[in-house]
């Protein structure tokens, strides 16, 4: 035991005299010797923040959609001012986009549609076709909702009788702008609700009609979270703050949707598009529900491409399995190099591109992916969907496509 112990004292002690002692190391946080003269890195603000992306990828920059289109969601009246000139530019947009038919949602009612169908038919007709608005207003005053045309008895039976004589007219559909459900009031303050059952007539008049609503119900979802640092539209709320509807004494997001679903499920004879992708493009499961849920529901992907290319998998998946439901839609007139940003989206593989023109991100800080679909799905898509919805698109589509062959 002894002898153990002497050996283990003798080996200890050789093995501290014999290993090396290692020099001090520098600080990890300090850097090296020929570095320590470099200026300090300024700081950025976010709103001046401009990565130029290192990847290089194939790229696929397409000049117009391989089939023949209708553009289901376009403001020309808004977006063009009724001015001819910008008319004949946007269609030269349109020819050179391979874009066959544009849906208006501009029309209005009475002498506006009057207007309306003058400004866009008198040298365009076969490229135009035209929504009606409700007139919730008629000749109330604007800040007084009690003086609304819409708080009468027999509103919405008057709107359904008007709508009839608009479809002689050559109406093919009504557009519902989100003002119903978030912004416009009742007498005594409330919001006016998408659900209300005084809109009833309204709804079961297009049914019978075979006008579908277009409806624009609620918006992104984070319009209606907190602007604080968790929100990934947060830049674009700080530019648009009125954008933003959280708080007060607005519904939820979850609430105002459910108005919306709740009016397509009590008029299952009434053909209903849902703008913007029912404002779910970030929820593609719920908007999978809905679509399976409801047969008289179709959803349009009008500026929700940034939303769809970021997640290119399920987005495939949901045009795949969905294809004789979704629309075509821009929300325009656009930009052309917008429009190229949705050919190359839906036509090819391409990886981390941008989903709009602006040198800022108009709707968040991503980049997207195309999700290549099959040339079956693009026609569905592009425009048989819509010659299947909406009244008057298959004759002026055919008219397009038959003047390109004599072209």
């Amino acid at each position: 035991m002894a002898r153990l112990l002497i050996l283990s004292l003798v080996m200890g002690g050789f093995h501290a005299m014999t290993t090396p002692t290692l020099p001090a190391q520098a600080p990890a946080d300090k850097p090296p010797a020929d570095k320590q003269d470099k200026a300090p890195v300024p700081s950025l603000e976010l709103q001046d923040f401009r990565p130029k992306p290192a990847l290089k990828v194939d790229e696929h920059d397409l000049q117009k959609a391989k089939f023949p289109v209708v553009d289901v969601h376009v403001h020309p009246k808004f977006r063009l001012r009724h001015s001819a000139e910008r008319l004949d530019d946007f269609v030269k947009v349109m020819d050179a986009q391979n874009i066959a038919v544009c849906v208006s949602l501009d029309g209005g009612m009475g002498s506006d549609f009057d207007e309306h169908s003058k400004y866009l038919w008198t040298k365009y007709p076969d490229r135009f076709v035209i929504f009606a608005n409700i007139d919730w207003m008629g000749d109330g005053k604007k800040d007084d909702p009690g003086s609304w045309a819409c708080q009468r008895p027999g509103f919405a039976r008057r709107m359904a009788d008007e709508l009839a004589k608009l479809k002689k007219k050559g109406c093919s559909g009504l557009k519902v702008f989100k003002n119903l459900g978030l912004v416009y009031r009742n007498p005594d303050g409330s919001l006016m609700r998408v659900d209300d059952p005084r809109w009833g007539p309204i709804w079961e008049a297009c049914g019978t009609l075979g006008l579908p609503v277009l409806i624009h119900t609620g918006d992104p979802k984070a319009f209606f979270d907190p602007i604080d640092e968790t929100n990934e539209r947060w830049e674009e709320l700080k530019r648009h703050p009125d954008w933003s509807f959280y708080g007060q004494d607005y519904p939820s997001y979850k609430e105002v949707l459910g108005q919306f679903t709740k009016v397509v499920e009590s008029y299952p004879q009434t053909t209903f598009i849902a703008a913007h992708v029912a404002n779910s493009a970030h929820d593609l499961g719920q908007v999978t529900t809905w679509l399976g849920r409801y047969p008289n529901m179709y959803v349009d992907i009008a500026a929700r491409i940034g939303e769809l290319g970021r997640q290119p998998y399920t987005a495939r998946k949901f045009f795949e399995s969905y294809k004789t439901r979704i629309l075509f839609a821009t929300d325009g007139p656009r930009d052309p190099k917008r429009l190229h940003y949705h050919w190359r989206f839906l036509e090819t593989y391409d990886e981390y591109f941008p989903y709009a023109e602006n040198p800022f991100p108009p709707q968040g800080f991503w980049r997207i992916y195309g999700v290549g679909l099959s040339e079956d799905v693009l026609r569905d898509i592009y425009y048989r969907n819509a010659e299947r919805a909406i009244p008057g698109v298959k004759e002026k589509y055919e008219a397009y496509v038959k003047q390109q062959k004599k072209d």
